[in-house]
């Protein structure tokens, strides 16, 4: 494993049930001159999460489209990877963790088995 590359992350196991919660932030190109421009790099979005027992902001490209999605509806994060950024400071370093994802989507509802277990067997006897 390359620490370089990130850290491949299992999500059921780290992350369990993620809620939407809302856009954090756009994260914008700067221009050659330092300057702020109208194109979007990034956005953050703010998840619950059950597993962690709070929030987490996860990144994902500007090139998916803007998620607006129902406050609490239950999502999933596409290949999710964990990174670090450090910053110097006189004592040594300060190290932040971020989540970098793919896409974000609504999770699929999964239908309960036994239902269908069910009605096949009363189709079947009639």
């Amino acid at each position: 494993m390359r620490l370089a590359n990130g850290i491949i992350i299992d999500k059921e196991k780290t992350f369990g049930v993620l809620k939407f919660s809302a856009l954090r932030r756009e994260v914008h190109i700067q221009n050659e001159d330092g300057t702020v421009s109208e194109e979007i790099k990034e956005r953050t979005y703010d998840l619950k999460c059950k597993e962690q027992g709070r929030m987490i902001q996860v990144s994902i490209p500007a090139t998916v489209p803007l998620k607006e999605f129902d406050y609490n509806a239950k999502v999933e994060i596409i290949n999710p990877v964990a990174d670090t950024v450090a910053t110097a400071t006189f004592q040594g370093a300060d190290v932040d963790w971020y989540i970098k994802a793919d896409d974000i989507i609504l999770k699929i509802k999964e239908l309960p088995t036994h239902k269908s277990t069910t009605n096949m067997q009363s189709q079947n006897k009639k």
